[in-house]
């Protein structure tokens, strides 16, 4: 099942996303900054080591982690959680501990990935197409 996720994807479309970072307690400037940004994902799976990066002009970040294993992640926006990703069917789902829970779920079908990040009542949807 991890073969649909790997690859490298551009992102198509994003809703509601600056919300969403405001939700998490990121200021109204990085908000903005970071709606604006159209990432570039790249997914690798080595064994049972996945890597998940995120490209924008403005800043770079990855994260390691095998799945259904709690792990330490420092998120683009520099928050601190204990994260984790579960695979289940074709979706694979963050569940970010810490000062602000969040819960962001990668959906894909076809060569489309939805994401869904959550938090408090506030649901940003992100749409990305593989290259």
């Amino acid at each position: 099942m991890a073969d649909q996720f790997v690859g490298k994807w551009d992102m198509i479309s994003s809703e509601k996303f600056d919300e969403y970072m405001k939700a998490v307690g990121v200021g109204a400037v990085w908000a903005k900054i970071g709606s604006t940004a159209k990432p570039k994902l790249i997914i690798t799976v080595d064994g049972d080591k996945w890597t998940v990066k995120s490209e924008t002009l403005v800043k770079t970040s990855s994260m390691e982690f095998k799945l259904g294993e709690e792990f330490d992640e420092t998120t683009a926006d520099d928050r601190k959680m204990k994260t984790t990703i579960t695979l289940q069917g074709n979706k694979l789902i963050q569940n970010q501990k810490g000062e602000i829970p969040s819960v962001i779920t990668r959906e894909v079908n076809g060569d489309t990935m939805t994401v869904t990040c959550q938090a408090k009542d506030v649901t940003a949807t992100r749409v990305y197409k593989k290259k």
